[in-house]
């Protein structure tokens, strides 16, 4: 007797339809209810006389679950002109009847009849065609009372522009069968409308961050595309991202940061927070911390590596001015006397060890200077004696051992993390510009493709000093092939800066996640937002936020997998389950 085996499923295209399609549809006389969602499907029925380009755009970019679908039917151009001309003779009949009566004039008939005859002009020369043009919109909300603020913010938005809609009333599975992608016109309600007013529905205004390279940054919420573009293809790759805190700016950052090293960039990040140590541990990147009690230290006079094409004399003369820069960060106030003092005697401290700008080449043999070196030479020099007392403490004082010590880091990894979070306040804009001159340095020795970026840069915006050191980076690093990527939550003392704006100008990439409405002004101001792009980001959830490319805008989600939303995470709740996973995943001592 034979077996009776099954045979093997195999896939047909009648199954398509049975995936797709939801498990039913519950229609009434208002709306739809599909799977869990209920639907609303309205038409336009009414236009102004004038209608202006983009006028459809809010609606196009609204950033609600809905479908718009606007079916064009051309119409004949010569049935249209004898249907012009048929109304022209009624118009013209009516207005001389009311003339014969003595009737004051009606500027209704009047205003008609001039735009059918310069319709008419129009047709009549080729110059515009006619269609029949039906827009249709179909909302969607979880519940009825949502779906109907959705139809209330909609109706006003169309009303404003004097546009005005109904539902389908009774006829709501034509209306949402008209707005599938199927390019079928159930509903056949449509108006006349010439070229000009036909083309100012065009639907295609939303910005498209979409090409063929690059890393994904999230999902545009006015049109649900990927937003997917490489930074380094704009005018610079600096990017500034601005949020208040817990909006999710840090999260977006380590993001691109992991995106950004599978595709081959080199990454070197400043951390006041200690919140990237999980991202370096997990991709085997090299974690310092400098602190006054690390084993980690960067020497701040290290002599600096001579880029190719460039001059040693040139290379030599830029390190000393942002020595200065540093030690008028380290000293507080000083006069111009000291300024110029302090010039020099930096210039004197190189020349101890032989190394001066005649003789410059950037040999890493020599052993460079320390701080306590030229606090060594202050004191021995006239009207320097003040300045060496006021650099004690950093040279045999409580901060000796951070800023009068060797180098002793090893750069030679992809991803490269400086934590600062373990420095006294007042240390943290002295430690950023010491590493980030550090970094400098590494960055011009060898042409790479690399981000560097600076957490809480606010703190180095409070400091004149080190403010201009940062624009320099921001304004020199492109043709290093360097991006540079600002981040901050104190929006005001950034911009209160007289290089915070030139900072922002010098980024062709801005990101604005949720902002506080202490601060929302001051954002508004430094970015031209208009009203809609405020109250995004005053309501604006977590991960969510405008992202500003070159001239275009689009509302943003920041969108990460499983696993690296485990990696990248610093929310405290996930981070304690985490810790109890692998505290659980040990093995137990016998």
């Amino acid at each position: 007797m034979p077996l009776n085996i099954p045979k093997p499923y195999q896939p047909s295209p009648e199954d398509v339809p049975n995936i797709i399609a939801p498990a039913g549809i519950e229609a009434q006389a208002s709306y739809l209810k599909i799977g869990d969602y209920f639907a609303k499907t309205f038409f336009v029925f009414t236009y102004p006389r004038y209608i202006a380009t983009g006028w459809f755009s809010p609606i196009i970019n609204l950033a609600e679950m809905m479908d718009v679908s606007i079916h064009v039917h051309p119409m004949d151009t010569a049935l249209a002109l004898r249907n012009l001309r048929k109304k022209v003779a009624q118009i013209e009949s009516e207005m001389a009847e009311k003339e014969e009566k003595g009737i004051v004039r009606d500027p209704m008939l009047e205003t008609a009849y001039r735009d059918i005859e310069n319709l008419r002009d129009t047709l009549q020369q080729a110059q515009e065609k006619l269609f029949q043009v039906g827009v249709y919109l179909t909302i969607y909300g979880p519940t009825l009372e949502d779906l109907g603020k959705l139809e209330h913010k909609i109706e006003s938005m169309m009303e404003a522009k004097l546009v005005y809609i109904k539902p389908s009333l009774f006829r709501q599975r034509e209306g949402f069968q008209s707005v599938l992608p199927l390019g079928e016109d159930l509903l056949g309600i449509s108006t006349p409308l010439n070229s000009g007013p036909a083309s100012s529905l065009f639907p295609f205004v939303s910005p498209d961050l979409t090409s063929d390279r690059g890393i994904l940054y999230g999902v545009n919420l006015h049109n649900n595309s990927l937003i997917i573009f490489d930074r380094f293809s704009l005018e610079n790759g600096n990017v500034v991202v601005f949020a208040k805190a817990g909006a999710g700016k840090s999260y977006a950052t380590k993001l691109e940061i992991l995106r950004s090293i599978m595709m081959g960039t080199d990454i070197i990040i400043i951390d006041p927070e200690n919140e990237y140590q999980n991202l370096a541990n997990a991709v085997g990147g090299s974690y310092f911390k400098i602190s006054l009690a690390s084993t980690n230290h960067v020497n701040p006079f290290d002599i600096p590596l001579i880029p190719e094409g460039e001059e040693p004399a040139d290379v030599f003369k830029s390190h000393i001015l942002n020595l200065t820069g540093l030690m008028k960060l380290m000293l507080g106030e000083i006069t111009p006397e000291e300024d110029a003092l302090l010039d020099r005697v930096i210039t004197e401290t190189y020349a101890s060890r032989d190394i001066t700008a005649e003789n410059f080449s950037g040999i890493t043999e020599l052993r460079p200077p320390l701080l306590e070196d030229l606090q060594t030479i202050l004191q021995n020099t006239e009207g320097g004696r003040g300045l060496a007392q006021r650099l004690d403490k950093f040279t045999h004082g409580s901060y000796a051992g951070f800023t009068n010590a060797p180098t002793n880091v090893d750069v030679g990894n992809r991803l490269i993390v400086f934590s600062i979070r373990d420095l006294e306040e007042e240390l943290r804009p002295i430690a950023m510009y010491i590493v980030l001159n550090f970094i400098w340095n590494l960055v011009r020795s060898k042409l790479k493709r690399r981000l560097l970026i600076i957490d809480e840069a606010w703190w180095m915006m409070k400091y004149k000093d080190s403010a201009s050191f940062l624009f320099g980076l921001v304004k020199r690093c492109r043709k290093y092939y360097l991006g540079i990527t600002t981040i901050t939550q104190d929006v005001e003392d950034f911009l209160r800066s007289e290089y915070g704006r030139p900072i922002i100008t010098n980024s062709s990439l801005q990101l604005l996640m949720k902002q506080s409405p202490t601060s929302i002004e001051a954002v508004a101001q430094a970015f031209n937002l208009t009203d809609g792009e405020k109250l995004l980001l005053l309501e604006a959830g977590v991960g969510e936020g405008l992202l500003f490319v070159g001239l275009k805008h689009a509302a943003l989600k920041v969108i990460a997998s499983y696993t690296e939303d485990q990696i990248i995470t610093t929310n405290p709740e996930q981070m304690l389950e985490l810790k109890g996973l692998a505290r659980k995943s040990e093995p137990k001592s016998e």
